[in-house]
């Protein structure tokens, strides 16, 4: 009777905490409305009175005008930290430093030192840490690994990828702006590259090649990895200055796997090509936006007292900001730092 009793309570509500609250923060609260135990608990920004707009909008107890005044909230159970890149690692330590558990918007940090420190933190602090890359945690990409899995097109030969939008030039934005870790690589050349990472591993060379625009990040940047295996490459682009199909193809020796624009967000879903046989299309449906996939890994995590997630560890993330350290040094991509 007791188990039964127990097995119908309520879950406790998981209290989440935002800190920077631009385009995907709203995003990412509008996501937690659709996960029935979740709720926004308490916002932070360094504008008070966006900070009371923002908790107005998506019912958030407490509004603060400062990060540091966050730290003290009761009853937080995991900040979601979506500031712009430069600012992560500060953030990051911040709440690491005050045990509370978070979730990083990538990329993780602005290079591999930040990242290491920020790992260090949290396992010296015990305290649950992972990065914000939610492409990781979609249905589609559970089915895309499941399709390699089950060696339905054999094995990988290449990986193509591409990720770019048109953004007119403006000194004002965060992508043209250098001091803010701006330009295509950070901000989406990571997915292509992420894409790569997941399915053929750690290149063994890099070659790639940027383009600069006026406030000299860059607007494009082009990459071909190769890998211990010679039969196997990844060829990838960023940019923020052409609009691009935004679509993955991973090519095997008996088929391809099609990953529909924009492969890196829901979409309409994934086309299997054996060769010489019709095509398979599966098609996805979604309810959220797509943010609720990590946020529920999070909230599993901690609830589990795990301090990272195996499906988004720290070495993968290390690897991450490895190989984006590598492109940046052999495209000549600098940041103020």
């Amino acid at each position: 009777m007791l188990l039964s009793n127990l097995s119908t309570m309520p879950t406790k509500k998981f209290n989440w905490g935002i800190i920077g609250l631009g385009k995907i923060a709203h995003k990412f609260a509008s996501d937690l409305q659709t996960i029935p135990d979740a709720k926004l608990h308490a916002v932070a920004s360094s504008d008070a009175l966006r900070a009371k707009d923002f908790a107005a909008k998506y019912d958030a107890t407490f509004a603060f005008g400062s990060y540091q005044a966050l730290m003290d909230c009761p009853d937080l159970d995991a900040i979601y930290i979506a500031t712009p890149h430069s600012a992560h690692c500060e953030m990051t330590l911040l709440c690491l430093q005050h045990k509370i558990p978070v979730l990083c918007e990538k990329p993780f940090a602005m290079n591999f030192l930040q990242v290491e420190k920020m790992i260090a933190m949290s396992r010296e602090n015990n305290t649950f840490l992972m990065e914000a890359l939610w492409t990781r945690f979609l249905p589609t990409t559970d089915l895309l690994l499941s399709l390699i899995e089950k060696n339905s097109i054999g094995k990988i030969l290449s990986v193509h990828a591409d990720f770019g939008f048109y953004l007119k030039f403006d000194a004002k934005s965060r992508l043209y702006n250098k001091d803010l870790g701006g330009g295509s690589l950070l901000d989406v050349g990571i997915y292509p590259i992420y894409l790569s990472l997941l399915l053929l591993g750690k290149p063994t060379k890099i070659q790639a090649k940027a383009a600069f625009g006026k406030s000299d990040v860059d607007e494009s940047c082009a990459m071909i990895f190769d890998y211990a295996d010679a039969q196997q490459m990844a060829v990838l682009k960023s940019s923020i200055r052409e609009k691009t199909p935004t679509e993955a193809y991973i090519y095997g020796e008996k088929g391809k796997i099609r990953l529909h624009g924009r492969f890196h967000e829901p979409n309409i879903g994934i086309t299997l090509e054996i060769y010489g046989e019709e095509p398979i299309f599966y098609p996805f449906e979604w309810d959220c936006i797509g943010y609720a996939y990590e946020a529920k890994e999070v909230m599993r995590c901690v609830r589990a007292g795990e301090k990272e997630s195996k499906t988004m560890s720290h070495a993968f993330s290390l690897d991450l900001i490895l190989t984006l350290d590598e492109v940046r040094k052999v495209a000549n991509i600098e940041y103020y730092l």
